[in-house]
């Protein structure tokens, strides 16, 4: 019996969850810096005055599922009001083009009405979540997939232990992390109270923490850190904190944050290849998927300048690897999809598929990174072909 289990685990896991294996995801942060100062990066990147164009170059390269935010902050600027205006056309414009939306509620953004740190936010993210599925509904979109919180896990370290955005204070990201998923969970069951079929992604980022030094305290520092990734899910899943709410049930879609630095040293120090203490994607990915068994979804990857296109490449390698062995990833996403100005820092962001719009609103396509694509596409789909 036990042998039996372990074939059917090994058998190659082929994706049918989504619209398209190869997704693409839009910037759509709404956070507020520690000055105070709100990135829209839906504004920043162009996207909200080309949402025609812009689906219609991902449904052109046949990236059918794409990530993109209900901007909450926007539609509830009264309390208790909700003003669609800004999703009705990103809902219609999607449709026209076959495109099928992972929905984002909050992107590290929310009203300026409310305080993030009182149960009223609780009670008002949930309402909004549930207007919201009210609005799916009327639409005839009986099965919408939807991402609550973007990344509690980032966003409480960011947010309330780093202070590089709102709520912009130190020392309290255990505090906000309960908060949002809090928040989470009541924004699942309010959904779900309207739209049974809804099916929910839960972001955050995948890494790994290696010990700085050959000793039992760095190592088990390492531990210690590498674990904390785990903490949101097992929260919303009521493995621990169940006195939050958490249940199995709600634990529906595991996605997964990578990119080129997602590994480091306990003293913060890059771990890159070829250190032994640098893990294969496919590695992390198992683990993920051996502690929950729930299907996964690369939400976000991408990288910089001429590195696009073969970080990209090797991610889908070690995807395929994960997937020979059992593992049920359901897609990768391109983040972002199109090009937006960096908001966190100095620094670039990771390219897009396609460009900064021109003034005539026409984005350039990144030649080597499409091209990278394209033939991944093609693998996958002789790979799917029936023997």
């Amino acid at each position: 019996m036990k042998t039996g289990m372990l074939e059917v685990l090994r058998q190659p896991h082929r994706p049918t969850l989504f619209k398209s294996f190869f997704q693409g995801s839009f910037a759509c942060s709404t956070a507020r810096r520690a000055e105070g100062k709100r990135f829209d990066l839906v504004i920043n990147s162009g996207h909200d005055t080309l949402l025609e164009k812009d689906y219609a170059l991902l449904a052109a390269e046949k990236l059918l599922t794409a990530r993109d935010g209900a901007r909450w902050y926007l539609i509830e600027e009264t309390p208790g009001e909700y003003d669609w205006s800004t999703l009705l056309p990103m809902l219609h414009a999607a449709e026209n083009q076959g495109l099928e939306i992972i929905w984002e509620l909050a992107h590290f953004g929310w009203p300026s009405h409310l305080d993030i740190w009182q149960p009223a936010f609780v009670d008002r993210f949930a309402a909004f979540a549930r207007a919201m599925a009210h609005v799916m509904q009327q639409e005839g979109h009986t099965h919408p997939f939807i991402t609550p919180m973007n990344q509690i896990s980032f966003w409480s370290w960011a947010g309330a232990d780093a202070a590089l955005f709102n709520p912009g204070v130190t020392g309290r990201g255990r505090e906000l992390k309960q908060q949002l998923v809090r928040a989470s969970l009541a924004a699942m069951r309010a959904i779900r109270d309207v739209l049974p079929g809804a099916r929910f992604v839960l972001t955050d980022p995948l890494v790994n923490i290696a010990p700085a030094e050959d000793t039992a305290a760095s190592r088990q520092e390492a531990l210690r850190q590498h674990e904390a990734q785990f903490e949101a899910w097992d929260m919303l899943s009521g493995r621990v904190q169940p006195e939050l709410g958490g249940e199995a049930s709600l634990l529906d879609i595991v996605g997964l944050n990578y990119y080129p630095d997602n590994q480091w040293r306990v003293d913060g120090a890059p771990l890159t290849p070829p250190h032994p203490e640098y893990r294969d994607l496919s590695s992390l990915l198992q683990e993920v998927w051996q502690r929950y068994q729930r299907p996964m979804l690369i939400a976000e990857t991408g990288a910089e300048g001429d590195k696009c296109a073969p970080w990209f490449t090797d991610v889908v390698e070690q995807v395929g690897i994960a997937m020979e062995r059992g593992v049920q990833i359901e897609g990768v996403s391109l983040y972002p999809v199109v090009a937006y100005p960096a908001w966190a820092d100095s620094r670039r962001s990771p390219d897009g598929l396609f460009g900064l719009p021109d003034a005539n609103g026409t984005r350039p396509i990144i030649e080597p990174y499409a091209l990278a694509v394209r033939s991944q596409q093609i693998k996958l789909k002789s790979a799917n072909q029936p023997e």
